[in-house]
C-alpha cells in the first residue's frame, strides 16, 4: 500500500483508487481511509483517502502535532508527492474543519470542496462527548458486542443495518484478545483536550474563505455537533451551498444515503 513522507519526516499512509478528478477524501478526528468505503463505489472519480499522522496505517509522532494547520500541510505534501496542482476535497468532520485551514492557505491548490456534518461553529455537547470517548479503550470486547451497543444507543441513527455497524467498528477498532483497541494513537487525546483548554478561535474566516469555490454541505439531521441554526448561517452566507440534511442520520452521515449522494453529484458538475 502506498506511503509518502510528511515535511517532518513522518510516514503518512493513503489509498489512491479510481480515475478522472482527484478528491481528497479527508475522515473523522479518530477515523481513517475507512471513513469512505462506503461511498467510494458510488463517486466516479479518483478518490485518494490518506490516514492522518497517528491514525490508521500512518506512523504515530508527537502528539503536539496533531493539529488540523500541520494536517493541512500533510495534505499538500500529498498533493505535491502526488503530482497534483490541484484536487477538490471532501470533508468529513475533522477534514472539514482542514478543507477550510486549506482554503485559508492555499486556495489555489482546491478545486472545491464538500463538507460533511461539519461547520465554523461546534456545538458544545457533540464536543464533550468527543472529549469523554477519544484516546480511551472502548467497554466492549468484540466488534459483534460493539455493534450491538451502537445499534442499541446511537439514537440519531435510524434504520442502520446490523451488517453496516459491524463495518463500522471494523474499520475502528482492532479486535485482541484483550478486547477492543483504537486504531489511532491515544495521545490524540491530549492534543484535543489541550487544545480546548485554550480559547475557541473565531472559524467563520475560514469558511469565508471557502469564496468562489463549489461548495457543498451534508447534514445530518440529527446530528449533534453541527446545528441547524449554524447550517442555516453558512447558506446565508454562501446562497450557491449545495445543502441536504439527511434524515435518520445524526453525526456523522455515511455518505452512501441518497441525500448525500445525489448533493454530492451536483458537487462534481460543478467541478467539471
Amino acid at each position: 500500500m502506498p506511503d509518502y513522507t510528511a515535511g517532518d519526516g513522518t510516514r503518512l499512509h493513503y489509498v489512491d483508487q479510481g480515475d478522472g478528478l482527484p478528491v481528497i477524501a479527508l475522515a473523522g478526528l479518530t477515523r481513517n481511509a475507512a471513513d469512505f468505503d462506503h461511498v467510494a463505489p458510488h463517486l466516479p472519480v479518483r478518490l485518494i483517502r490518506p490516514d492522518y499522522r497517528g491514525r490508521g496505517q500512518s506512523d504515530w509522532a508527537d502528539y503536539r502535532t496533531y493539529t488540523i494547520p500541520v494536517e493541512a500541510q500533510d495534505v499538500l505534501a500529498l498533493m505535491d508527492h502526488l503530482g497534483l496542482d490541484k484536487a477538490a476535497i471532501l470533508g468529513t468532520s475533522r477534514g472539514g474543519l482542514i478543507a477550510m485551514m486549506l482554503a485559508a492557505t492555499a486556495k489555489d491548490r482546491l478545486l472545491g470542496v464538500a463538507l460533511n456534518d461539519i461547520g465554523p461553529e461546534i456545538a458544545p455537547e457533540g464536543l464533550e462527548i468527543i472529549k469523554n470517548y477519544i484516546g480511551r479503550k472502548p467497554a466492549q470486547d468484540t466488534y459483534a458486542e460493539a455493534a450491538a451497543f451502537r445499534d442499541r444507543n446511537w439514537v440519531h441513527f435510524k434504520g442502520v443495518p446490523m451488517d453496516r455497524w459491524l463495518a463500522e467498528v471494523a474499520a475502528h477498532y482492532e479486535e485482541t484478545p484483550e478486547g477492543l483497541i483504537v486504531r489511532y494513537d491515544p495521545k490524540l487525546r491530549d492534543a484535543v483536550l489541550e487544545a480546548g483548554a485554550q480559547p475557541a478561535p473565531d472559524l467563520w474566516p475560514l469558511f469565508d474563505a471557502l469564496h468562489g469555490l463549489p461548495l457543498a454541505l451534508i447534514r445530518g439531521a440529527n446530528s449533534d455537533l453541527l446545528s441547524v441554526a449554524t447550517a442555516d448561517k453558512m447558506a446565508e452566507r454562501r446562497p450557491d451551498m449545495i445543502r441536504v440534511d439527511v434524515p435518520g442520520r445524526g453525526h456523522v452521515p455515511f455518505l452512501d444515503e441518497p441525500q448525500a449522494l445525489d448533493a454530492l453529484h451536483q458537487w462534481l458538475e460543478r467541478l467539471k
